[in-house]
């Protein structure tokens, strides 16, 4: 970036007014970089003419090699809008399924979103993610059809074909939004029912269709679809260069037609039509045959563009076109025998694209001071309820809303991923001209130098084995340092953040209450502690900002202070921030919640270093990948063996390749895709393999008691298959269990945290609840799960008796209590028992976690298994007694004996391994359907 633009960026930046945070979205070769490369180039940091093959933001060898974007990269550009100056930062995001995850650390640091659906092609699968997480994140969507030029020069379309086909698109796109807020409206009515009834059931029958169509129809959606005369819907082809809103050929036309530029904006897309007798625009095109505004001032403009520069190629017709069209072209442009050259100069002057992009993006999109309250709060409280949280926390928002950056504001960074840049690429690192006085001083000491090494000159020392081995050491020392820095990408919502701030990086975990009651009774934060430091309950450290970068895609520009608003790069993190973390100046902000991500890391591979000594450099390269990466997971199995966890093939691929250039460097050898199985267990044939009935005999298996401690304790369990609906359940509601086991855990954790700290007396845990969100989904969870249960012919008091759900607190296992011990349930985590079990009731709990993580069979998770504890005694002498054995030793026996006995049951209950089936659709052309066909037939038969 020149000196004059880092200037007035800098100078802009203090102004949320006037910065403008947006992301580009859509489905893969939809042309997202391409359109980002038109942007670049209106700054002039490339040239136009490179526009669309440079691939400017795509920075990685491999992206370049695939053609594919694989990570979000930003650049901040300059741009002039109504006399107003502008800075836009723009974040290009992978379009492809594996790096969904990307996506998701472009959304939150933004506030609006350019949705790019190729014209061709239509609504794709990833353009519907694209739309949900936009919408789910309240940013505010952009609507661009590119690849218009394929209407023209592929498909053969004729200006009116072309227009209906546009429309049809256009309907595509905005019934998937359709669906997005309808689905949104029915969950807040519901919500508003939920408050006024204490039944689920009386919800349900007292609600119809009526009821939603009318909710449906009170809310106001006017602002919520895409339309092309609201101004939020721009026509483009990125690889030639131009793009247009309906308000530019407004402008052009209204003059030349006389009628004003407002009345032109609305009827020049729609049933519209010119009648030239009376030189009015009239309704009804379609009903009277004539053709409407857009295809006569717009499309067919542009079609004879094209038939002449690109189909006849008539250089005479093309001068008085450029004449017309008041473009002024150089010779060598005119003379250019590439006819796509010859159409980008023209149209790079007639339709800039980076124009009126640039400008949509400034007059649509909504500054960083205008955030929704509803979103802050959701940002501040994620699952619970916002009222539930500390009066310190709640008063951020106030904060969050007004974006100031003054210096007494808080401040609060939200950073949602790290990023690795090569060291030699850093600012500081780069080779810079000496001054005149670096030079004289430099010579001086090399003078010095080179006279204390005459003065000092010893013999040479003789060669041994211990000088040789040294030197190796060094080399290996000089080996062994990573080449690559992790820089930290994130924004500001609050305050001014400046060299030598000193913040406290707030892990995901972090919970303010907790750390609040903990500053009040004196703790300190130690400024020395990192991420490796901290113990289980802690999630706080401090650091001291020591670098900030103004991202410019492939360039980082070193920057001493950044105000609110504004997304940047912060150095230096590394041993404080794993993947995602919230920086402020004080503890009672909450760390935000989850990113919205659509991606699961289901591909697996074992990996291994070639040579057996290079294993620690594997270990500390997986590390510096785990934490670079936000979707690939690392993990060691019980056995030693280092597992790799991506999204797919491309994710695996791109892992690797990091691994062996820029973090490991060591040669690796990688196993083939492990595929994940799950073991369960079936109910009893109800016909032979003749499809005979089977006569249905009792069951006759014996329950084998497990005892501990002299048979002073003992129980039973029992295993049994689940319906099919409710496995299906439980799997599609798992983040719904997980975020309540994440809730209750808070809660207990808070209760053992601060019953050991003093006069907490005004402390009320009972009033953190669920937000209302979360508590209709649970109500309706329940219900669901109750009726499934029904369906089945299940005891109708089997969801009381749900102690927990596996493996991982979440999965589609269940354990269930019909013992004597009346414990507390899954549902239940308020109400304290004096049975002498209770104290052991997480031991068993634990055993049955162990168990459905890891069957018998092949150790792979279990799923629709249903363990039944059927007896459960402990002698109460065993808690008086001392002996020789505390009740941490016998918990763990405790937890041991259970998960054998899990695994027993489960060995006796007709096990069988469930193998996963991919399941894709394949959408192709219609000349080429039969050559699919045949391939596809061929691939069935290998």
């Amino acid at each position: 970036m020149g000196l004059l633009e880092f200037k007035k960026c800098q100078n802009l930046q203090k102004t949320p007014a006037y910065i403008r945070n947006i992301c580009i979205l859509a489905h893969v070769d939809h042309g997202k970089t391409t359109l980002a490369d038109s942007l670049v180039a209106s700054n002039g940091i490339i040239s136009n003419k490179l526009a669309g093959k440079l691939r400017y933001l795509d920075s990685r060898p491999d992206e370049q090699l695939r053609g594919i974007t694989m990570k979000s990269s930003l650049i901040t550009l300059y741009h002039i809008c109504n006399n107003s100056e502008y800075i836009v930062n723009l974040i290009d995001s992978p379009g492809h399924v594996d790096f969904t995850s990307e996506v998701s650390t472009a959304v939150r640091l933004c506030d609006g979103a350019m949705i790019v659906v190729d014209a061709v092609e239509g609504v794709c699968s990833q353009t519907r993610s694209a739309l949900s997480i936009a919408y789910a994140e309240s940013l505010k969507p952009i609507l661009i059809l590119n690849k218009i030029d394929r209407l023209i020069t592929e498909m053969k379309l004729s200006p009116l074909d072309a227009y209906v086909h546009l429309n049809q698109v256009l309907e595509q796109v905005n019934a998937v939004m359709g669906e997005l807020y309808a689905s949104d409206v029915m969950d807040r009515d519901e919500e508003k029912e939920n408050v006024l009834s204490n039944s689920i059931d009386n919800l349900i029958e007292r609600r119809n269709i009526v009821d939603w169509q009318s909710a449906l129809e009170e809310m106001d959606d006017s602002n919520l679809y895409f339309s092309p005369e609201q101004g939020n819907v721009l026509f483009a082809s990125a690889i030639d260069g131009w793009g247009f809103a309906i308000k530019d050929f407004a402008k052009i036309f209204s003059d030349k037609l006389g009628f004003s530029e407002k009345v032109l904006s609305k009827t020049l897309w729609g049933d519209y039509y010119l009648n030239t007798k009376s030189k009015r625009i009239m309704k009804g095109a379609q009903e009277k045959a004539k053709k409407p505004l857009c295809v006569q001032l717009i499309l067919e403009n542009l079609w004879t563009l094209y038939d002449t520069v690109i189909v006849r190629r008539d250089k005479e017709k093309i001068v008085s076109m450029v004449e017309k069209l008041n473009i002024k072209l150089t010779t060598r442009d005119l003379r250019h025998t590439d006819p796509k050259a010859q159409l980008h100069a023209i149209c790079m002057q007639w339709l800039p694209l980076s124009e009126s992009c640039l400008n949509i993006i400034c007059e649509k999109i909504p500054a960083p001071h205008k955030l929704s309250s509803e979103k802050v709060e959701r940002l501040i409280s994620g699952m619970d309820e916002y009222s539930s949280m500390p009066k310190e926390t709640q008063n951020l928002k106030e904060a969050f809303l007004s974006c100031n950056s003054n210096e007494q504001a808080p401040i609060i960074i939200f950073i949602s991923k790290m990023f690795p840049v090569d060291k030699k690429s850093l600012p500081e690192n780069k080779p810079r001209l000496l001054t005149q006085e670096e030079l004289i001083k430099r010579k001086e000491i090399a003078r010095q130098a080179h006279i204390d090494k005459l003065v000092n000159e010893k013999p040479p020392v003789p060669i041994s084995n211990e000088n040789v081995q040294s030197t190796d050491n060094v080399q290996k020392e000089d080996t062994d340092t990573c080449e690559s820095s992790l820089i930290a990408f994130a924004r500001i919502y609050s305050g001014t953040v400046s060299i030598g701030s000193e913040l406290y990086v707030l892990g995901p975990k972090h919970n303010p209450r907790i750390a609040l009651e903990r500053q009040r009774a004196g703790e300190v934060i130690d400024p020395n502690l990192q991420l490796k430091d901290l113990k289980d309950g802690c999630y706080i450290t401090k650091v001291t900002i020591s670098k900030l970068y103004l991202l410019m895609g492939r360039e980082l520009e070193p920057i001493t202070k950044v105000p609110a608003g504004n997304v940047i790069g912060i150095g230096n993190l590394e041993e404080h921030v794993l993947k995602t973390a919230t920086l402020s100046s004080t503890i009672a902000c909450p760390s935000f919640s989850e990113l919205t991500s659509l991606t699961v890391p289901i591909l697996r591979v074992a990996l291994e270093p070639k040579h057996p000594n290079d294993l620690q450099k594997l270990i500390y390269g997986l590390k510096l990948l785990n934490q670079a990466d936000a979707c690939a997971l690392v993990h060691i199995q019980e056995t030693g063996e280092i597992v790799l966890n991506t999204a797919g093939e491309v994710h695996l691929e791109r892992c690797l390749e990091d691994l062996k250039l820029r973090y490991a460097k060591v040669e690796i050898n990688v196993s083939e895709p492990i595929v994940s199985f799950r073991e369960t267990i079936v109910p009893a044939p109800k016909v032979d393999m003749l499809n005979e009935v089977i006569e249905q005999k009792p069951d006759d298996i014996k329950l084998e008691t497990w005892t501990l401690n002299n048979q002073r304790c003992y129980f039973e369990v029992d295993a049994k298959p689940l319906p099919e609906a409710v496995t299906k359940l439980l799997e599609n509601n798992s983040e719904l269990i997980k975020g309540l086991n994440k809730h209750y855990g808070d809660l207990s954790k808070e209760k053992e945290n601060l019953s050991e700290l003093p006069d907490l007396t005004e402390l009320n845990l009972e009033s953190k609840s669920l937000s209302e969100r979360m508590q209709k989904n649970l109500e309706v969870f329940k219900n669901e799960l109750l009726n499934a249960f029904k369906d089945a012919d299940w005891d109708e008091d089997t969801m009381n008796k749900i102690w927990s759900f596996g493996p991982r607190q979440s999965g589609p296992n269940i354990f269930l209590n019909e013992s004597s011990f009346v414990g507390k349930s899954f549902w239940d985590h308020q109400t304290k028992y004096t049975d002498p079990r209770e104290i052991y009731y997480s031991s068993m709990i634990n055993g049955f976690q162990l168990a459905t993580l890891s069957g018998p069979l092949c150790e792979e998770p279990m799923m629709g298994v249903c363990f039944i504890l059927k007896k459960w005694e402990i002698n109460e002498d065993l808690q008086s007694e001392s002996g020789n054995q505390s009740q941490s030793h016998f918990g763990g026996q405790l937890m041991s004996a259970c998960n054998q006995a899990c695994r027993k049951a489960f060995s006796m209950r007709r096990p069988r391994i469930v193998t996963p089936m991919f399941s894709c659709s394949v959408l192709v052309n219609s000349d080429v359907l039969g050559k699919s066909y045949t391939f596809l037939s061929k691939i069935c038969k290998n």
